[in-house]
C-alpha cells in the first residue's frame, strides 16, 4: 500500500493549526477581554487563568509553521511574500503580549503600560491572524510558481472581514474559559461577555460562509457538488447542535459547556474551510502535492512527528489536567 506522504502531512500540519487556534484563541481572548475587567485585582485574576498554559499553547504555532516551511517549501516561499505585512504584525503582537505578560508583575507605577500592551498584543496577533487568514482563502497570485502579486494584495474588504470575526471568535473562546474558569463578579461580567461575543461570531461566520463560495468557482462547486454536498448539509447541523449546547449551559449554568460549545464552532468553521482549500496548499493555483517536498525528506520528518506530537500532546492533556477547575483568587486552582 502506498502511503501519500503530501496528504499525510497536510492533515498533521491541519491539526497543529487547528489545535493552536483553539488552545491560544482562549488567551489571547483573555487579553482583549482585558479592558473589561474592572481594577487590578480582577485583570490580574483573568491573567492568572492562563498563566500555566499560554506559553505551551504557542507550541502548536511553531509546530505548524515549522512543518510548513520543511514540508511544503514551495507553498511556504509563495505564501510567505503574499503575507510578509500580517505574519510580521502578528509575531511583533505575540512578542509584545509576552513582554507585557511577564514585566507586568514587576511594577506597579506602570502596570497600566503592561495593561494595556497585552491587550493591544492580543488584539493585533488575532486581527493579523484573521487577515492572513482571509487573504489565502481570497487567492494568492502565482505565475511561474512564485508570488506574482503585489505588497497590498492581502489587504481587501474580505480579509478585513475575517479579522474582525476572528476577533469576535476569540473573544468568545475568552470569556467563556473565564466563565468556566473563575467565580463571582468577573464569572458574571464574562458570562455578559460571552453573550454578545457568541451572538457576533455566529453572525460573521454565517456572512464569511455566504461570501466565501462567490470568491472562486471552485469553492462553490466543491460545496454544492458530490461529495461536498454531504458536508454541506452536516457541518451546519452540528454547528446547530454547538449553538443550543451553548445556549443551555449559559441559561443552566453549566459553566463548562459554553467554552466545548465555543470550541466545537472553531473546529466546525476549520473542518469547513479544509473542505473549501482542499486540494490547495495555496489557493487558487498550487496543490498539496506540486509544492511537497521528496519523499524522503517527508519519511524522514514524518519519524521525527511521530515522536515529538504525543510528547507534546500528553505534556498539554496533563498542564490543562494540573491546573483544571475554578481558580481561587487566594489559594490558587481548586
Amino acid at each position: 500500500m502506498t502511503i501519500d506522504l503530501a496528504l499525510v502531512w497536510a492533515a498533521l500540519i491541519a491539526f497543529a493549526v487547528l489545535a493552536y487556534v483553539v488552545l491560544d484563541g482562549f488567551d489571547l481572548g483573555v487579553g482583549m477581554l482585558f479592558p473589561f475587567m474592572r481594577g487590578d485585582e480582577e485583570k490580574s485574576l483573568a491573567m492568572n487563568t492562563v498563566a500555566p498554559v499560554w506559553d505551551g499553547n504557542e507550541t502548536w504555532l511553531v509546530l505548524g509553521g515549522g512543518g510548513l516551511f520543511a514540508v511544503f517549501p514551495l507553498a511556504y516561499a509563495v505564501i510567505m511574500p503574499a503575507l510578509y505585512v500580517p505574519i510580521i504584525v502578528m509575531l511583533l503582537a505575540l512578542v509584545l503580549r509576552g513582554v507585557a505578560f511577564e514585566f507586568r508583575w514587576r511594577t506597579q507605577r506602570g502596570r497600566w503600560v503592561w495593561n494595556l500592551s497585552f491587550c493591544a498584543g492580543s488584539l493585533l496577533a488575532t486581527l493579523a491572524q484573521g487577515v492572513a487568514l482571509g487573504a489565502l482563502v481570497q487567492g494568492i497570485a502565482v505565475e511561474n510558481r512564485a508570488y506574482a502579486g503585489g505588497h497590498w494584495d492581502w489587504l481587501s474588504g474580505f480579509s478585513l472581514l475575517t479579522g474582525v470575526a476572528l476577533v469576535c471568535g476569540y473573544s468568545l473562546l475568552g470569556a467563556t474559559w473565564l466563565l468556566m474558569k473563575t467565580e463571582g463578579a468577573v464569572r458574571e461580567r464574562a458570562r455578559r461577555l460571552a453573550w454578545l461575543s457568541g451572538a457576533l461570531t455566529l453572525l460573521l461566520i454565517g456572512v464569511v460562509s455566504l461570501l466565501t463560495p462567490l470568491l472562486n468557482p471552485q469553492y462553490l462547486a466543491r460545496w454544492f457538488s458530490l461529495p461536498g454536498a454531504l458536508f454541506s448539509i452536516w457541518v451546519p447541523a452540528l454547528m446547530l447542535v454547538a449553538v443550543l449546547v451553548f445556549v443551555q449551559g449559559m441559561r443552566r449554568g453549566r459553566d463548562a459547556w459554553p467554552f466545548g460549545a465555543a470550541l466545537s464552532v472553531f473546529v466546525l468553521s476549520f473542518v469547513g474551510l479544509c473542505i473549501s482549500l482542499f486540494p490547495y496548499m495555496v489557493p487558487p493555483a498550487l496543490t498539496l502535492w506540486e509544492t511537497a517536498g521528496p519523499d524522503d525528506s517527508l519519511w524522514f520528518l514524518l519519524a521525527g512527528a511521530l515522536v515529538l506530537l504525543p510528547l507534546i500532546l500528553a505534556y498539554t492533556g496533563y498542564a490543562y489536567w494540573v491546573f483544571r477547575g475554578k481558580i481561587d483568587p487566594q489559594g490558587g486552582y481548586h
